[in-house]
């Protein structure tokens, strides 16, 4: 499964009211697992930023003006993403700029769910957490995933950080591969990184002696219970 975390970041709050997106944030997840690959663009909004949102992003229009508008990397930006689930925080807010975005292009692409399937992490968090904050900071503090850098919001950062919080909240790997993989995902599992190394990756817990015993104390049992054997003990000895 292909699955890319986006995040945006804009002039303002409505796209009805004329705010546009400044930044575009994209992480690649391939069967739960950071690729390494991103996508990532600074817009020229061709108007200004408000002040509030740029107490949030640190974004201005300095900085902003000799970046291209959305129309230049809209081409780039569906190659990217096209196909994949994507994985978005309050998704109807940064659906809602890119669908606006891709209106005033003109280039005639559709709205961005006729591009690819969404799933709105808030809502699987409210879901998970009932009655609970579940804003990107508070399931970072809830599920011990590092967002120290996060002193200004950026989309590619934020996109980063919602990648380590979804793989929490959905239990980490899903499954567990029963023989060698292929030495195409090997390689790009040696390739996957991390895009700031100053943050801390995600804790792994690794099963102490007393657990690995009773484990298989417990395919022990299995397989003298069972007529068919224990099917991990089978694989060990493969």
């Amino acid at each position: 499964m292909r699955q890319i975390i986006l995040d945006t970041e804009t002039t303002g709050l409505d796209p009805l009211q004329g705010h546009r997106i400044i930044e575009i944030g994209c992480v690649e997840l391939e069967d739960r697992k950071l690729t390494g690959n991103h996508y990532q663009c600074y817009l020229n909004p061709e108007r200004e930023v408000d002040i509030a949102a740029m107490e949030v992003h640190g974004i201005s229009d300095e900085f902003l003006a000799d970046k291209p508008v959305f129309a230049q990397v809209e081409a780039e930006f569906i190659d990217f993403v096209r196909g994949a689930e994507l994985l978005i925080h309050n998704a109807p807010f940064d659906i809602g700029f890119l669908d606006n975005e891709l209106r005033l292009s003109n280039a005639g692409n559709g709205p961005m769910e006729d591009l690819c399937e969404v799933l709105d992490t808030l809502v699987l968090a409210r879901a998970k957490h009932p009655g609970q904050r579940n804003s990107l900071d508070a399931l970072c503090k809830r599920y011990d995933v590092d967002n120290t850098q996060r002193e200004l919001h950026g989309a590619l950062l934020d996109a980063e950080i919602l990648a380590d919080v979804y793989l929490m909240m959905t239990s980490g790997q899903s499954s567990l591969p029963l023989q060698d993989e292929p030495e195409e995902a090997l390689k790009r599992r040696r390739q996957a990184r991390k895009y700031d190394p100053q943050r801390t990756p995600l804790r792994v817990i690794v099963a102490g002696s007393d657990e690995l015993r009773a484990h298989q104390d417990r395919l022990q049992e299995i397989e003298k219970s069972s007529e068919q054997g224990c099917l991990w003990l089978d694989l060990d000895t493969d």
